[in-house]
């Protein structure tokens, strides 16, 4: 998700689009990101991390296909704001799942040690969009896009048919 929101704004203006058109477009973003936050915790606990993680897959790959289809405002506009509800889904839903294998005397440094990790993706992940959007272009970064969007999905279909991985600890 980063690499592409971190990107989008250089593509932008290499599209010719001004600083308001930006600004239009990452808010639209950053509602997708936050607005859903009122009911996907309940979406988790209706239906399971899971589903709510596939569902997170699919509205990241809708985002790829829009991005794909050409470099107009409402283009970025509606990728961008799929993109954020999309991470959404996956952030809270993997979250979620992830302290679900922790005991509860192990969360806290798990939750550390795992924002540690997707922070420092994230950074480099920043660096990496300005360089490869500006040397690949806009529709290459998206289309790259999807290897790691289909890695997430085919390892969540993984553990939707292996339970037992994603199973809590025994107390001790």
């Amino acid at each position: 998700m980063n690499l592409l929101m971190a990107a989008t704004p250089l593509a932008m203006q290499q599209c010719g689009m001004g600083f308001g058109d930006t600004a239009w477009v990452l808010q639209w973003h950053v509602v997708g990101m936050f607005a859903p936050g009122f009911f996907t915790g309940d979406l988790i606990k209706r239906w399971g991390a899971l589903p709510v993680m596939a569902l997170g897959v699919l509205l990241n790959v809708a985002c790829i296909v829009v991005a794909l289809t050409g470099v107009e405002l409402m283009q970025f506009t509606s990728a961008l704001f799929l993109l954020g509800v999309g991470w959404n889904f996956l952030f809270t839903g993997s979250t979620s799942l992830s302290l679900a294998a922790y005991r509860p005397e192990e969360k806290d440094r798990a939750q550390g040690l795992i924002n540690f990790f997707v922070f420092g993706v994230m950074a480099f992940s920043s660096f990496a969009s300005g360089a490869l959007v500006t040397t690949q272009g806009w529709w290459w970064l998206n289309a790259g896009s999807l290897v790691p969007v289909a890695l997430t999905g085919w390892l969540l279909l993984w553990l939707h048919r292996h339970p037992s991985a994603r199973a809590a600890p025994a107390a001790p």
